[in-house]
This record gives structure tokens, sequence and C-alpha cells, in this order.
């Protein structure tokens, strides 16, 4: 294995994927080049998103912290920002030498240059365009190790058939959660398009990497942040909705075998398990756990890391508090609404409201096992919980994606709101 300080990192990243790919056992999904990086890496088969929702998805992955720590608890565009203080993956490994590129997506900011990145260009974040300027920026690559992240806009609705030929409807096979209409079929056949494009950029980008000569020392990893944007997937807590793409392939000389990884795996784990195998120190405000020795050792039985990991949903369009814990044979997920014990037979017209209501919970926590009730409450054992008390809380929402400043600051200890166009798009370094 090459010396951890030599080695680079190359992150790319999709939109609303899920496992949506023929290597998570959709063979009605055309995606080879994804396919063909798993089978030469590590397959991460339990992983989940800590929200299934993209800012808060992604500020997890990139911070290791969860939402209601590092601040993301709703939409970037939607004026909710890091908190003051909290890195981010390219600041850890800008500090510690890297040099840290982004082409493309991001959706935790609306200031790009708070993400810590030495340069970026996020002008355009359709593949093509991504996949261009990320090959011409491996082709002349600096001279030292570096952290270069792609983000596909893709495969985020919609999809515009001018951009993405639809796959057949005969051959979609529509997933056990939704109804096989003819209309349901036509919009996976659609959402499987983009996902063939994608995976074609995702293709021509490992072989630039490769023609750069850089695959002998690079990690690479593919990624999306929840789940396809469809009834009881995304903005749910169900598996559909969290469950995550994520392969890891190892350097080529890393000496680091294929295989599956079958162990549950939080989107707050990425950031410590990534800074381990590069050998960097993780910082003690992380609230993930690194999988590194599992996924470097030579034995086929892997260490249990973390039995149970947390989901959350508090903010999308409006306030939606929702959690869960799942483990490997469980999931619990509270929705917080009333929860009412009748008295049978019962008539609403002679019942008062709520008069039975169980008593609210305030937030999940592990399941004992399958036979008793009781929880340990997620606010201590993972980090603060902004559901508590169970009351709906003034959205920061008061100024839009297109604003340039904005109203008066929202009644919350959260993030002001965020003009989103007062940045520059694009920052390179010196030629």
């Amino acid at each position: 294995m090459t010396e951890p300080q030599q080695q680079n990192l190359l992150v790319v990243h999709w939109h609303d994927l899920g496992r949506h790919l023929g290597v998570y056992g959709h063979p009605d999904v055309a995606s080879p080049h994804l396919d063909q990086l798993a089978a030469e890496g590590i397959l991460f088969t339990r992983a989940h998103a800590t929200a299934p929702l993209c800012s808060p998805s992604r500020g997890s992955l990139f911070t290791g912290r969860y939402p209601q720590s590092n601040g993301l608890v709703g939409l970037a565009h939607h004026g909710w920002e890091y908190r003051a203080g909290v890195r981010t993956l390219p600041h850890i490994l800008s500090e510690s030498g890297w040099h840290t590129a982004l082409f493309g997506m991001q959706h935790e900011t609306s200031y790009p240059a708070k993400l810590g990145y030495d340069e970026y260009d996020v002008s355009n974040s359709f593949c093509e365009y991504v996949v261009e300027q990320a090959s011409a920026w491996l082709a002349d690559a600096p001279r030292k190790p570096f952290l270069l992240t792609t983000g596909f806009f893709e495969t985020h609705r919609p999809y515009p058939r001018d951009r993405y030929e639809p796959a057949d409807t005969g051959s979609v096979e529509v997933p056990d959660y939704l109804p096989d209409t003819g209309e349901v079929r036509g919009d996976l056949a659609e959402f499987y398009g983009s996902i063939a494009v994608a995976d074609a950029k995702v293709g021509e980008l490992l072989d630039a990497l490769a023609t750069a000569g850089l695959d002998e020392n690079t990690w690479v990893v593919f990624m999306t942040d929840h789940g396809p944007a469809l009834p009881r997937a995304k903005s749910t807590l169900y598996d559909a909705g969290t469950g995550i793409a994520l392969i890891v392939r190892p350097p080529r000389g890393a000496g680091v075998a294929p295989r599956r990884y079958d162990e549950l795996f939080s989107g707050v784990d990425l950031l410590p398990t990534l800074l381990e195998l590069l050998g960097v120190d993780v910082p003690d405000d992380i609230e993930g756990l690194s999988h590194a020795s599992n996924l470097t050792t030579t034995t086929t039985e892997a260490a249990e890391i973390r039995s149970e990991v947390y989901t959350t949903k508090t903010y999308h369009d409006s306030f939606d508090p929702i959690r869960a814990i799942r483990t490997k044979e469980y999931s619990y997920i509270e929705n917080y609404a009333p929860r009412p014990l009748l008295d049978l037979p019962w008539d609403i017209a002679d019942s008062h409201r709520d008069a039975l209501s169980a008593p609210p919970s305030q937030s999940p926590g592990p399941i004992a096992n399958s036979t008793t009730s009781s929880r340990t409450p997620l606010s201590a054992t993972t980090c603060s919980d902004p559901v508590l008390p169970t009351r709906p809380r003034r959205s920061p929402r008061t100024s839009r994606c297109c604003s340039t400043t904005g109203g008066r600051r929202p009644s919350t200890s959260y993030r002001p709101n965020s003009p989103a166009l007062a940045f520059p798009s694009v920052i390179r370094r010196p030629i």
C-alpha cells in the first residue's frame, strides 16, 4: 500500500439516485461503468444518508456531523447554512497539504467559497460540462496530493428527452412500493435514461484518471445524496428514501481486494473513513465513525462498527419533523403525529379531539430488542436535536434562490437568509 500522504481522492456524487444501479439489483438500469467500478472496489450495501433531503444529507457526508449539529437542517437555497466554525472535508484536507478542487454541483451553501476548496467551478453542473472540465484538470493536476470533487446534477428531475433518451418502458421493473401503471413506467424510464447518460460520463472521467496515470494512487468514491424523487422514497425515512449507493475503489497499487461491505454505514461515517484512509487525523468534533480498518483488512469478516444508523428530516418546503433509527433487523420511524387509542365502537361525534392520544415521544433512540419499547433519546446518543419540544418552529424561508439580500433574520438559532447570487461561480488556481 502506498504511503497515505501520497494518495489522492476523487469524489463523484450524483443527485437523487438512491440505489438504482445494475449492481444493486436493478438489471433494467444501464450502468455498466459504475457496475465495473463496484467490481473493482468495495460496494456498500447498507449505506444510509442522515437525511432524505439534498442539503442535510450532503452536509453530513462532507462534515461527518449530523444536520442538527452542522446547521444544515434544511435546504441551502432556502437560507440554511453551516454553523460558524464547521469544517468540511476540503477544509481539513487543504490544511493537511492536499490541493482541493470542485467542479459542478454542490448544495451545501449559497456561498461556495465557504466550502474550503482551493479552486472551484460551479457555473454548470450537467455531467458533460463537469467531466470535460475535470478531465482537463486531471491532465494537468497539481504535483501534490489532491481532492477532486465532481458533482453531477443528474439524476435530479426533470429528465428532458433532448438530454436523456428514456429506457424501454416495457423492460422497466417497477419497485414494490409503486403502482405498476403506464405513467409510473414512463417516469421510471425517463429516470433510467438520465442514469445511463451520467454513467457514461463517469466512465469518461475514470478513463481520464487512468490516462493521466493517477489511478495507481487515487481513491475513487462514488455516492449519491439520498433516494430517488419518487413517492415513498425521497423525503421519507423509509429504505428507499435514505438508502444510498456508495462505492469506494482503492488505488490500483493499494492491494485492497474488491468486496461487498454489508455493515451499517451512516453518511456521517464517510468523512472520518476517508481521512483515516488518507492518513489524516480525524478532528474531535466529528460525530461519524471510521470504517477504514474494515475496508483495508485482508480478512473476510468485518468488525461491527455501528449497530444502528440515525436518520432525520426537519425542513424541506416546510417544517416536517421525522426521526428514525435503523438496525440490520428493524427500522423505527417517529412521525410525531398523535397516536389515538380508541374505545370501540367509536363515533367521532361522541369523542373529544385527542382525548385518548398517546403521549408524544420526543426523539427516537436505539431499540433495546424486539420485545421491548424502551428507547434512549437520540439527543443523548448523538447530538442536540432541534425537535425538542415537538412544536413547529418558524421556517427560515424568507428569501428564495434568486434573492439578493433579504428580509429580516428568521426567528431561529440556525442560519440567516442566504443571497444565492452574491458569489463568483468560478475560482481557478493560477496557471
